[in-house]
């Protein structure tokens, strides 16, 4: 059988439009009068003659005619039977089962019970199940089920049974809301607490898509969820990251009551971050950021991090801990904003013996743990953490307890050092020379005249 080109169907070998038509009145006396045994007789007899001539048009208008019927006598089990029937028709059309179906799922809201709503999607997913002519209705389906899954508490359920559809390979599905079908994934993962799986289902959204101007809000839960999955990691850099996202976001951006939140968070996660080349370069540009000179503390912190001081912990606990730890990332009242109040206490140590490194050659033990306001043991840890991350040098020498923090020439690097000198000392004996013979000559010149 030839295919008509632009619908991909079969081609239309007789119009039943008149037909169709002219039953319509004849079938909805029957309905009227409760005939509807009698009604779906009518409506299979000249369906079997449209879809063996391939009529797409008429097809879809009696199949949408009997779920009509069946819905409007609130006849749901008929109605199930009647997809399930007409969808494993012989030659039935992809396009009129697609129709039936869309038609099918505008009655799902109108079910009298929750258990009718129920068997009335499992029975139309099961129809779906297979077909990539009704893929978009399946995943639609789907997010209803879902939906009385999860207000039943069956988190569980409702998780498994959303990763089954794979909307990504969907091509006939707009991708505002196949990113939307992503993002109810993730959040139910989150839910869950798989987050193995949200971190492999976040990198099927593409990031650049969220530069559109309509798509401020999945942006904005998107990051939601970044930030979430990311402070359980415990990857504070990252959820710097995403704040920042979320920060030169428009809606956000212009909102005087949101953005200063948003920047303290950004900043606090920031100096949360251990310390390498990517944080201190954020650290840097956040710090050029007008906005945050309105926020006086934060402004403070961030110049306690870039300068290279001293900035001993005490003294930041009693200037910023009255004032942090009532914010979610330092709340004293959670178990998480204790554990990242001591880890900022931690940062700021680091910071010290950063400091101590770049202005230090060599110092004793006691002056270190005067210095950092901690015991001679946790000196040495600090200092064993530092060394291992790669962000100074030092030696401890436990015998004469002092630490060197002058890093020792190599070989190579020592001759290059000394050929610099032995090339600069030539260089004066020569000027030397050259200033000598100048001035006898001058001499020479001064006693012939």
């Amino acid at each position: 059988m030839d295919l008509d080109q632009t619908t991909n169907e079969p081609k239309m070998e007789k119009d039943y439009s008149e037909s169709v038509k002219a039953l319509q009145p004849e079938v909805e006396q029957l309905l009227a009068s409760g005939q509807l045994r009698a009604a779906l007789d009518k409506l299979h007899g000249l369906e079997k003659k449209t879809r063996a001539a391939a009529d797409l048009w008429s097809t879809s208008q009696l199949l949408e005619s009997m779920v009509d019927a069946c819905g409007a006598a609130s006849e749901w089990v008929m109605l199930e039977q009647e997809v399930a029937a007409m969808s494993k028709k012989h030659g039935q059309l992809k396009q009129a089962i697609a129709k039936m179906v869309q038609r099918a799922m505008t009655y799902v809201d109108k079910t009298p019970d929750e258990q009718s709503r129920i068997e009335l999607i499992d029975a139309l997913r099961t129809v779906t199940e297979g077909k990539i002519h009704v893929e978009v209705e399946r995943a639609r389906l789907t997010r209803m089920r879902v939906a009385v899954y999860e207000a039943h508490g069956q988190i569980t359920e409702a998780c498994d049974t959303l990763q089954e559809i794979q909307v990504e390979t969907y091509g006939s599905m707009d991708r505002r809301e196949k990113t939307d079908f992503i993002l109810e994934q993730m959040r139910l993962c989150l839910a869950k607490r798989d987050y193995i799986r949200l971190a492999i289902i976040s990198h099927k959204i593409n990031p650049k898509y969220f530069q559109r101007d309509d798509t401020e809000d999945l942006k904005l839960r998107f990051y939601e969820l970044m930030i979430q999955y990311d402070l359980h990691e415990g990857n504070y850099l990252e959820v710097s990251r995403h704040y920042n996202q979320i920060y030169t976001t428009k809606s956000i951006s212009e909102d005087a009551a949101k953005w200063p939140g948003v920047l303290q968070n950004i900043l606090l996660y920031l100096v949360l971050s251990p310390f390498d080349n990517e944080q201190s370069d954020m650290l840097h540009r956040v710090q050029r950021d007008h906005n945050l000179e309105k926020l006086e503390l934060c402004t403070r912190l961030a110049k306690g991090f870039t300068t290279m001081e001293l900035t001993r912990w005490p003294a930041v606990e009693s200037v910023y801990g009255p004032e942090f730890r009532k914010t979610d990332v330092f709340s004293a009242q959670t178990d998480d904003g204790a554990a990242r109040w001591m880890t900022l206490r931690d940062r700021v140590i680091e910071h010290n013996i950063r400091v101590i490194a770049k202005y230090y050659t060599r110092a004793t033990i006691t002056r270190l743990t005067e210095l950092l306001d901690l015991g001679a043991d946790d000196v040495e840890a600090f200092l064993s953490r530092a060394v291992v991350a790669g962000t100074i040098y030092a030696r401890v020498d436990r015998p004469a307890g002092a630490v060197s923090f002058a890093k020792p020439r190599e070989g190579e690097e020592q001759l290059n050092a000394w050929a610099s000198d032995v090339g600069k000392l030539l260089g004066l004996v020569e000027k030397t020379t050259h200033l000598i013979a100048k001035e006898e000559i001058v001499n020479k010149i001064a006693r012939a005249i």
